[in-house]
């Protein structure tokens, strides 16, 4: 969902200025990583609602539904205030441009107000993925991003008697769709959750939450470090010029449909391990994985096809710059051919946390952004670096992934593990 709301604002803004489209890159992928820290917190609920669901213990995981949507609301308040103090500093100190910065932060004083409602939105979408019950997650994703079409139409060019607001509307416009969608997702609940079978009451147990936080706090700093290191990608990238940083973000806002596929699978699978643990059904777990590997290619290899044959009306969709549009052409190509190294990765890096193994998840994060970080570092040193070479930095991250999580399923030691 986050991923799709981003996309479309670059869609929008990318046809109102270039220095718009790129700081659009950096705001958004400012704002997503710090929304990982709450997602990571909902994979560990996911993980605990999940094993409780495969162990027949529902009205446990209805309890962890109501100790992690707790949880998240409060974090989305400290988040926020905190977002508020100290994110004009950070951004002033790393970003050159001062137009982009300018433009970085109108969107940013909105955006922030997404992270009261994504919050506890995701404790809801933890409890649905958890329980096996996904359907209205597609419904409730379509809903937001049509919701954020509309805003954005009428307050970043003022349609219909609306202030046009550029860019500061598209982060307006954001965090509407999330409140859109938590009320959407609230209320399909309440109406048609099973309230006796999973006891949803709402009870505080401090003991469950401090045990939810235990589970949690490794998938929480592997999420922020996932996206971390795209942040800073696009900060040395915003360091090469504007039009670059415009075209890194036509690319990158692309990717997002590839990586909206994989980690829609990826996700699923933390759930199915965990279930299938929980039923003492662990050798049924690989086998899983690989059904899982070839589904996602069979979504998405077409459609990588697809975006190959039609490659300059897609990357001229998201601007009416050529200059942007030729910027992009390369590293275009390089984005695509990383989704076949991809699906294998994240779904193996995803049934590592789904056994309960989050702290050796995370350690696997720290690894690999490490070595993505040394060779991001080692480009930046090395003069005139064609775009498309960094983007050869997200290979290398998920071939290293893929090894680690591979290496760590072999060796078994997962199978008896305790959430």
């Amino acid at each position: 969902m986050e991923q799709l709301i981003n996309i479309t604002d670059s869609i929008f803004l990318g046809h109102v200025s270039p220095i718009y489209l790129g700081a659009s890159a950096l705001a958004s992928i400012y704002f997503i990583a710090i929304f990982m820290l709450g997602f990571g917190f909902s994979l560990g609920a996911q993980v605990v609602i999940a094993r409780r669901n495969g162990e027949g213990k529902y009205a446990d995981a209805g309890k962890v539904f109501f100790q992690s949507l707790i949880s998240l609301s409060v974090f989305a308040i400290v988040v926020f205030v905190l977002s508020k103090l100290f994110s004009p500093v950070l951004l002033r100190a790393i970003i050159s441009s001062d137009s982009v910065y300018q433009a970085t932060i109108q969107y940013i004083e909105w955006r922030d107000y997404s992270y009261l409602f994504a919050f506890p939105l995701l404790a809801i979408r933890a409890f649905f993925i958890g329980t096996t019950h996904t359907k209205i997650l597609t419904a409730n994703s379509v809903v937001m991003v049509l919701s954020n079409v509309l805003f954005n139409y009428l307050l970043i060019f003022g349609k219909a008697g609306f202030p046009q607001l550029g860019i500061s509307g598209a982060g307006i416009g954001s965090s509407l769709a999330e409140l859109v969608g938590l009320l959407f997702l609230a209320v399909y609940m309440w109406r048609n959750a099973d309230k006796e079978k999973y006891g949803l009451r709402a009870v505080f147990d401090l003991g469950l939450s401090l045990h939810l936080f235990r589970i949690s706090f490794w998938t929480m700093i592997r999420s922020f470090f996932c996206i971390a290191p795209w942040f800073l990608f696009f900060v040395a990238i915003e360091h090469l010029g504007e039009y670059e940083l415009a075209a890194a973000n036509v690319v990158r806002s692309i990717s997002m449909l590839f990586f909206v596929i994989i980690n829609s699978f990826a996700t699923t699978t933390i759930s199915l391990v965990s279930n299938l643990i929980g039923a003492n059904q662990a050798d049924k777990v690989i086998p899983v994985c690989r059904r899982i590997i070839v589904l996602n290619y069979a979504i998405g290899i077409p459609l990588m096809l697809l975006a190959f044959a039609f490659s300059e009306p897609l990357l001229g969709s998201f601007t009416d710059d050529q200059v942007v549009v030729h910027t992009a052409f390369y590293p275009f190509y390089v984005m695509l051919s990383t989704f076949i190294i991809s699906v294998p990765a994240y779904v193996y890096c995803n049934t590592v946390i789904g056994t309960g193994n989050t702290k050796t998840a995370f350690i696997f994060q720290i690894i690999n952004m490490f070595v993505y970080l040394s060779y991001l570092f080692l480009l930046s040193r090395l003069p005139d670096i064609p775009l498309a070479m960094y983007w050869t930095s997200e290979q290398l991250y998920v071939i290293v992934l893929l090894l680690l999580s591979l290496v760590y399923l072999r060796r078994g030691k997962w199978l008896n593990k305790t959430v």
